[in-house]
């Protein structure tokens, strides 16, 4: 009996060993790093953790090479750098207002304006980039939009509505709503690629899709709207370089050539000509 309880004890201690060690066995090995997978499986675990920065260099590195992912990498870096823009030139408006309110103590609100609005204007420099290679592309396909719906909420964040009164925020709480802001924004910007501007519900139900796709001409005219609003960025209020308002707006205007025109899209060409028009006079 006692001989039979040693061996079952002893079956049963190897089992475990090999459960061990079958569990501690190494899996599949990953795609190889620096290839086009490797990057294209880093945007999407950065792109759920809302880490838009590693998002933004993921996809770059896909588009300075021919590979399959690049088509879709194109339109994702657009949305990305797209919100990104809005989101640090939001931020710096907001901290240009709490300068003005704040008569007594301007200096911070006025760097940290800077900073952000330094930023934006890297980012829409970004956008503008690939926003030249996507109009090059075939105008009759639909956008292939390869992402999850980004995560946030598109209300507006509480904590910039005190910076603009003049409250300046301490680090431990100017860092969660500066996250909480480009999340925001890119939020939006999604929704409008998909034809759903401020419409979280609805562009929730598009990306339930196994595969997303969107028409070109939607897609196209929102991506022409954050350009022009990005041009505006350069103006001689803000960054001040006219330059950059005249390339963005007539790279804006290059576009819409390649969309079917209707009042929306002729009311928008007249809006950037008008920019364009105030960058010349200045």
């Amino acid at each position: 009996m006692l001989a039979r309880q040693r061996a079952v004890a002893s079956f049963l201690f190897a089992a475990g060993l090999l459960a061990i060690a079958i569990s501690c066995a190494p899996g599949p090995p990953g795609p190889k790093p620096g290839t086009p997978e490797f990057f294209w499986n880093a945007a999407k675990t950065t792109w759920a953790e809302a880490d838009y920065d590693k998002v933004e260099h993921n996809l770059d590195e896909l588009l300075k090479t021919d590979n399959e992912y690049k088509a879709r990498a194109q339109a994702w870096r657009l949305v990305v750098t797209a919100g990104m823009a809005r989101g640090y030139a939001e931020l710096a408006d907001m901290f240009e207002a709490g300068a003005r309110a704040n008569k007594l103590n301007p200096t911070p609100f006025r760097k940290q304006m800077n900073d952000y609005r330094k930023i934006a204007g890297q980012r829409a420099l970004q956008f503008a980039e690939t926003f030249l290679a996507f109009i090059k592309h075939d105008h009759t396909q639909d956008i292939p939009l390869a992402f999850s719906f980004p995560t946030g909420s598109i209300n507006p964040v509480t904590e910039l509505k005190n910076v603009a009164n003049g409250v300046l925020l301490p680090e431990e709480k100017l860092e969660p709503a500066r996250q909480r802001t480009i999340e925001r924004s890119v939020l939006l910007v999604t929704c409008e690629a998909v034809g759903a501007p401020e419409d979280m519900a609805k562009a929730q139900q598009i990306f339930k899709a196994a595969e997303v796709k969107v028409p070109h001409d939607v897609f196209a005219v929102a991506m022409v709207r954050n350009l022009h609003e990005q041009a505006k960025l350069f103006g001689r209020t803000k960054l001040d370089m006219p330059d950059r308002v005249e390339l963005f707006c007539n790279q804006a205007l290059e576009a819409l050539k390649h969309v079917k025109e209707t009042k929306e899209t002729k009311d928008l060409a007249k809006k950037i000509q008008e920019t364009l028009k105030e960058a010349k006079r200045t």
